[in-house]
């Protein structure tokens, strides 16, 4: 047999290691719906406790919205429980051209494709729109599942130094030899928090003849006056020729993903995007859900705008107690720790202290760049904060890390 026991010994080794090295990732048992408050078991086979949650990516509160689950019980009573098929076999409903049309008007876009995720998403549309005979120049820190969906295309890959709008005009002169310059960009990056220069690009692109991708996951539905994303935020609604999303954040919190933009895009996906070609349906459960949502986000900005009290609040907080942190304007505040050891044993001590908070640390980030990425809710009250506050001023202060500074912190516990 193939796996005997040297085989297993290796892939034990392995996994040793990774507890050796601290940096082990152990999942929580959530023992309750989504929300501001959670019910979890960690480690597991422990009592459950409450905790205060200050990790999800629900921006707008509505994974648990009454709402939104009549609307997804509506959906399995009239629709179903799944399609059991693929989109152009027997898998399309017309409420998935319905949802697909509402994306479109929200984003303002020109056609929408949904996907299984936005994961799925990414893997497809670079394959299906871009040749050997095109470049694709992405951002250093694009998501993960840009830099899986690039691999998966044919067409040259080069990148820019992070939001580096100098550099990226080299690399828009140096590839005016290609048939399609593609610039790719998320338009809040997950780990740090920071929005896209969407702007400055848009305008380099069209002065270099070259189309514009941008995923974003963690801008639709709050960021902008009205949610629409960060090409509302900067101002370029209309001029971005693929935009990439999820349902599975503050759409909702399930699952399910799009790309939207240009209808010619659009339709070359529909016709040749392999993650949509040969994945189920979204289910019809989910699209009633993401509807209502959409209905109730295009009615009112009282979410999106207490999610903006929260984070400016929330990053107050943390800065006046001072903790350092990485600079931005998104739901999106990582604590920087450089250490993954000391990333992993504070979230644990703040979990003992009601705060259900995660390290992050190599491979998510890179290596001496570990941290506790904090995240806003608009269902967290002020109370929640003030409790978080505290919780993360008492932990510090045992390790001895507050109003200390990357070197400081390097200094006594190494990177």
């Amino acid at each position: 047999m193939a796996y005997g026991d040297s085989a297993r010994s290796i892939y034990q080794t392995e996994i040793k290691g990774i507890r050796d090295a601290g940096i082990f990732k152990q999942e929580r048992y959530i023992h309750a719906p989504q929300g501001a408050e959670i019910v979890v078991e960690f480690p597991p086979g422990s009592p459950v406790k409450k905790v205060i949650n200050m990790c999800a990516n629900n921006y707008l509160g509505l994974s648990s919205h009454p709402e939104v689950i009549k609307a997804a019980h509506e959906g399995l009573d009239c629709r179903g429980y799944g399609m059991s098929s693929v989109r152009f076999i027997c898998g399309t409903q017309d409420i998935h051209r319905q949802l697909e049309n509402k994306l479109t008007e929200f984003l303002g876009t020109e056609d929408t494709l949904l996907f299984p995720s936005c994961m799925d998403a990414n893997a497809g549309v670079f394959e299906a729109i871009l040749s050997d005979k095109d470049v694709m120049i992405a951002d250093r820190l694009v998501h993960a599942s840009i830099v899986d969906g690039m691999r998966l295309c044919k067409a040259m890959q080069d990148t820019f130094k992070h939001s580096d709008m100098g550099h990226l005009e080299e690399k828009l002169q140096e590839h005016q030899d290609k048939r399609f310059r593609m610039i790719i960009t998320d338009g809040v990056f997950s780990m740090d928090g920071d929005i896209v220069k969407l702007d400055q690009i848009v305008a380099l692109a069209e002065k270099y003849d070259a189309m514009v991708c941008v995923d974003d996951s963690h801008a639709s539905g709050f960021i902008g006056k009205t949610g629409r994303g960060s090409h509302e935020h900067c101002g370029v609604v209309g001029k971005i020729d693929i935009i990439t999303t999820t349902l599975g954040k503050a759409l909702g919190g399930a699952s399910g993903g799009c790309m939207s933009g240009r209808r010619e895009l659009v339709e070359l996906c529909r016709q040749k995007a392999r993650p949509y070609l040969f994945s189920n349906t979204v289910a019809p459960v989910i699209v009633y859900g993401a509807i209502k949502v959409l209905d109730l986000i295009s009615q009112t900005t009282e979410r999106r705008d207490k999610l903006e009290w929260n984070t400016k609040y929330w990053r107050k907080l943390l800065t006046e107690a001072g903790f350092d942190l990485k600079e931005g304007d998104s739901p999106i505040v990582p604590v920087m720790l450089y250490n993954a050891k000391l990333a992993q044993d504070v979230a644990r001590d703040l979990y003992d202290e009601g705060i259900y908070a995660v390290g992050f640390f190599f491979p998510v980030v890179p290596k001496g760049a570990a941290r506790i990425r904090t995240q806003l809710s608009a269902a967290h009250e002020k109370a929640h904060l003030d409790a978080a506050g505290a919780a993360f001023v008492k932990v510090s202060k045992k390790y001895k890390i507050l109003g200390k500074g990357k070197k400081e912190i390097i200094e006594m516990y190494g990177m």
